[in-house]
């Protein structure tokens, strides 16, 4: 890998692992409440929950269209939003926040070993650098939704 190639790579795990000019989302969720998890103030569609599980659908979708040549994505957009407002318990949340956390370790790990300018090959035109840099700026949008939702409900 030539060294303008691992310049890029190494930029993209920054953008990737957050921070910088934006909250990551572990700050953006560190010390929120449990019970402000589902609740969704007037006017908003979405929880804090909602949110998070939407994050995590979407990544995990990401990353198994870019190493599974047989993944089915979900069907869009219902199946990549919990219908639900809240969550069963705090063992539902914290599979969620452990399977995104685990989700973007394997795709940096994935990063790290491939030709991010190659096309997937059963993609139509798509490279892992796409899809690092969606995944990337996904999640920074919704992370600054859940801060929004937070300011909101005066727990930021």
């Amino acid at each position: 890998m030539n060294i303008e190639q691992q310049a890029v790579i190494d930029e993209l795990i920054k953008l990737l692992k957050g921070g910088g000019a934006h909250a990551t989302l572990k700050h953006a969720l560190d010390n929120l409440p449990p019970q402000l998890r589902g609740v969704k103030p007037d006017g908003l569609p979405y929880s804090i929950w909602q949110l998070t599980e939407h994050i995590r659908i979407a990544q995990w979708d990401m990353l198994q269209f870019c190493i599974d040549a047989n993944h089915q994505s979900p069907k869009w957009p219902d199946a990549f939003w919990p219908k639900e407002a809240t969550l069963e318990s705090d063992d539902v949340w914290n599979r969620s926040i452990e399977q995104i956390n685990n989700d973007l370790h394997q795709f940096i790990e994935l990063l790290k070993k491939q030709d991010i300018y190659k096309k997937i090959s059963h993609g139509s035109g798509q490279t892992i650098l796409r899809e690092a840099l969606q995944i990337a700026d996904h999640t920074s949008y919704h992370t600054g939704e859940v801060i929004a939702i937070r300011r909101m409900l005066k727990a930021w």
